[in-house]
């Protein structure tokens, strides 16, 4: 199964059906922090409805077509990061990521992106990454911004939030440029 380590602290490993409840509870623990900016916390009211969801992401995995992986913070399920997919035609991908509440302030997603950036480039040999956060999403923006990604600009009414639309900043980088 997928590993990778990032540092000291931090790993990335690929979750299986028998780490269904520890993202339930992780979810469940920080459920209203994650309400404003994720618009799938509300239907994932179960460990149950996590297992179909880890399999999706096996599955994607398996294909080659991007993954999700749990983030370990000193051996403890903190949060996720991942490529959604891989548009391997045109050499690119997305990375999405979350948080939980409690791991916050500690680098944790700073290094975790910046290890998917770095397989990105060197592993898989793709030629950009994208990342996109909410405007007023200013936790999940110091991401890219901290790692000197550029902002492209801003997708208007982009992602669909529960009873309302919001805006996107794309933020990108080249190989080149990494």
């Amino acid at each position: 199964m997928f590993t990778m380590k990032v540092n000291d602290d931090i790993s990335l490993k690929l979750l299986e059906q028998e780490d269904a409840k520890a993202l339930f509870d992780l979810v469940d623990e920080s459920r209203d922090y994650l309400r404003e900016w994720l618009p799938w916390v509300d239907s994932m009211k179960q460990v149950a409805d996590y297992e179909p969801i880890i399999e999706m992401w096996l599955k994607k995995f398996s294909e080659h077509d991007g993954y999700q992986a749990g983030i370990l913070y000193k051996g403890k399920l903190a949060g996720m990061v991942g490529f959604h997919s891989v548009d391997w035609s045109n050499r690119k991908t997305t990375i999405g990521y979350w948080l939980a509440e409690s791991y916050q302030g500690h680098g944790i997603m700073t290094a975790a992106v910046r290890a998917l950036i770095d397989q990105a480039f060197t592993e898989y040999k793709l030629n950009r990454v994208e990342i996109y956060c909410g405007v007023g999403n200013e936790k999940s923006r110091a991401i890219p911004e901290r790692l000197d990604l550029k902002q492209e600009g801003i997708i208007r009414d982009a992602e669909y939030l529960y009873d309302h639309y919001h805006d996107c900043a794309l933020y990108r980088v080249l190989a080149r440029e990494w």
